[in-house]
Order: C-alpha cells, then structure tokens, then sequence
C-alpha cells in the first residue's frame, strides 16, 4: 500500500498485510501464556510446538514468541529459513545462523563446533540459544533425528538448546503414526495447538487491526461483524477478505468500508449470467 493511499485513511500501515509489525499483532492469552512458558524453557532446553491448520495464526505467534525470546537479555534466537533442506544443508545454515564455521564435508566437526558454541554459551549466561523452525511438516526424518541427537548431551540428561517448531497437521500425523518420531515428540515440553476462531474473536482481532494501524473507524461496526462471520475461523481468509475490501475502497476512494462496499464486491453472480465469450458462442449457435 503506498502512502497517498495510508494518508486517505490515516494509516500507519496496511492493517490487512502480512508483515505489520509484531507489536501491533493481537496476542491471544494462550499465545502470551505459552511466551512465558518458553521463558522457562530456556533456561533449560527442549523442544516447544506450535501446531495448527493452515491460516489460524501460527506464524503469527511465531512471531510474537520469537520477538519475545529476543528481548530478552541473553537469549539468542535463531531462525531456519529452509526446513526441507538435506543434512548437509541443514549443518550449513546452523553455522550460519549461530556463527560458525563449518567444514563442507567434515559433519562430526560441524556436530562438535556446534555443541561447543552453544555449551559456551550456557556457561557464561545459564540460557539456551533458541532454534525457531516454522513449516517444521516440511522437515525431512533424517533432519528432525539428526536435530534430536544434536542437541543432547551428557545421555541425554542435558539439553543445549531450545527448539521452537512450528507446523501443521501433517507434522502431528507424524508424530502420531511413525514410531521414528517417537523419541522427538515423546522430548516436546510446551504445546501450544491453535484451532478456527468463533467470529466474536475473529471481529475482536479486526478491531485491534485497524486501531494499531491508526483508524479505529475504517471499518464499519456492521462490516466487521460480517466478515468475521464469513471467515470460516480462518485468520488469512480474514485479512484476506479486508485486503481485497480496503483495495477496492482505496480505488473508489471511499472513506470508510462498509457493508455496501463488501456486497459490491463480493456479490455472487446471479444464475443466468453468463460470460460474454460463453454467450457469443451461444448466439452463433442458434
């Protein structure tokens, strides 16, 4: 959204984006509650979940966890980019991510440098480095074992880092049906599974939205209502629906977004109408 279209409604930014700044996200108490409990996580370790259909809110809380961890003094919070990598990939973006050199093909020395770096860490601050890994689904079994075994020490009794995953259905399916998964999901100590939201949360969210990004009015009360009962619980078909309206508002430089506009919009299409091409057709036809 540009900034001639911010200033029609004086907004800070596109309420209906992906990317709005963390703070500005609504915090469930269950997503601030599961924050505080990986505080607790990282002054010992082990494996956190975030787990959910798509569209309900798990990057989201990701992000405001993650934003959470890092504020903290301390605490160094890392990010893989590329779940479905390989092994060998997976050590390379380690050593990226926690700083350290990584042979190409000497993975018993990534696997110690590694260990070492994060030890180190514990012994000068008594916290765990944090690993964030969302569309965890898409993690090969050998990556997710290798993980397990990477950052467990002394047997097993001493964990040396904090790992915060995030998936979808298919990531609990694993756990549930392979017995190779076992061992990992047997280590997960806080789970935080988000489900479809009813609309009375849904309209509280659209509220909290427009009243961060600047104008508490840029929806109608009516409007909001609608929307959050045609999302079917889903958060991103929520903003999507609010992006596609203030896009449209924005073009027809309407002021305000309201019921109206989402009819016009979003009007179903009668029964006899027919696309122009598919009615050429059929008059030639006759």
């Amino acid at each position: 959204m540009n900034k001639k279209l911010l200033q029609l409604y004086g907004l800070k930014w596109n309420p209906f984006a992906p990317d709005v700044p963390t703070e500005a996200l609504w915090v469930a108490p269950r997503v601030n509650h599961f924050g505080w409990r990986l505080e607790q996580l990282v002054r010992e370790g082990g494996f956190a979940l975030v787990s959910g259909d798509p569209g309900v809110g798990k990057s989201a809380a990701l992000r405001i966890v993650t934003e959470r961890l890092g504020g903290l003094r301390d605490v160094v919070v890392g990010v893989v980019e590329r779940p479905q990598s390989g092994v060998s990939d997976f050590y390379r973006e380690l050593g990226h991510v926690f700083g350290v050199s990584l042979g190409q093909r000497n993975r018993w020395g990534g696997f110690q440098a590694l260990r070492e770096k994060w030890q180190s860490h514990i012994e000068a601050t008594l916290l765990r480095p944090v690993l964030a890994i969302d569309e965890a689904q898409e993690m090969s079994r050998e990556v997710l074992a290798e993980l397990r075994l990477l950052c467990s020490a002394r047997f097993d009794s001493r964990a040396l880092l904090t790992v915060l995953l995030s998936g979808d259905r298919r990531l609990l399916v694993r756990f549930e049906s392979d017995e190779a998964f076992l061992p990992l999901a047997t280590r997960i100590r806080a789970r935080l599974p988000l489900e479809a939201l009813p609309p009375e949360t849904l309209a509280e969210i659209l509220r909290h939205a427009i009243t961060q990004a600047g104008n508490p009015k840029l929806l109608t009360p009516e409007l909001i209502t609608t929307l959050a009962e045609h999302a079917a619980g889903n958060l991103r078909v929520l903003h999507g629906l609010a992006a596609d309206l203030l896009a449209a508002a924005a073009q027809r430089e309407a002021r305000q977004l309201d019921e109206q506009l989402y009819l016009e919009v979003f009007a179903a299409p009668t029964a006899n109408a027919r696309p122009p091409r598919a009615t050429a057709r059929a008059g030639r036809a006759r």
